[in-house]
C-alpha cells in the first residue's frame, strides 16, 4: 500500500481491513499529510515492490487516483487501474491482469473503496485465450516503447 498526502486517510482506513482479510501489508508511505509527499514517489515505490517480487498486488491512493495511476503505469511490469466501481476493480484483474488498484481518496468513500478493494484482492486473471492475447499485445507495447 502507498499513498500521497491526499490519499493517506483512505489508505489508513483500508489498511486494517486488508490485514483482517489475511493479507500482509507493506506500507510504503506516506505517513503524514505533508503536501510535499508527492504521488510519483509513492507510485514508484509501490511499482518497484511489485516488479521486485516483494508484493503480488498493490493498493495505491492519491486525491483523484489519476496522477498515481499515470505514474504507476510508467513502471515496467505494472498494470495499474484507477477504478471507480466494483465491476472495474475485479474485471481489471480477470481480463487485464491488473496488479495495482488505484483509488482517489477525495472522490471515493471508504465503504465503496472497501468493496472495490475486496473485489480486486479476490479476483484472478482468467487466462482465457482472448484475454491472454490482449495482455500479450499490451506487454509487447511495453517492451517496444522503452519504458
Amino acid at each position: 500500500m502507498a499513498s500521497d498526502h491526499a490519499g493517506l486517510p483512505l489508505k489508513e482506513a483500508l489498511k486494517p481491513i486488508v490485514v483482517k482479510l489475511g493479507h500482509e501489508v507493506i506500507d510504503l508511505g506516506a505517513h503524514s499529510d505533508d503536501p510535499n509527499d508527492d504521488y510519483p514517489d509513492f507510485a514508484l515505490a509501490l511499482g518497484q515492490a511489485i516488479v521486485g517480487g516483494k508484493a503480488e498486488r498493490g493498493l495505491l491512493f492519491c486525491g483523484s487516483g489519476i496522477g498515481a495511476s499515470v505514474a504507476a503505469n510508467k513502471v515496467k511490469g505494472v498494470r495499474a487501474g484507477n477504478c471507480m466501481d466494483h465491476y472495474s476493480a475485479h474485471q481489471g484483474v480477470e481480463h487485464d491482469d491488473m496488479n495495482v488498484l488505484v483509488l482517489g481518496g477525495r472522490v471515493i468513500g471508504v465503504a465503496v473503496a472497501e468493496e472495490m478493494m475486496r473485489a480486486f484482492l479476490a479476483a484472478k486473471f482468467t487466462g482465457e485465450p482472448r484475454h491472454r492475447r490482449r495482455l500479450d499485445k499490451v506487454l509487447s507495447i511495453e517492451a517496444t516503447q522503452g519504458r
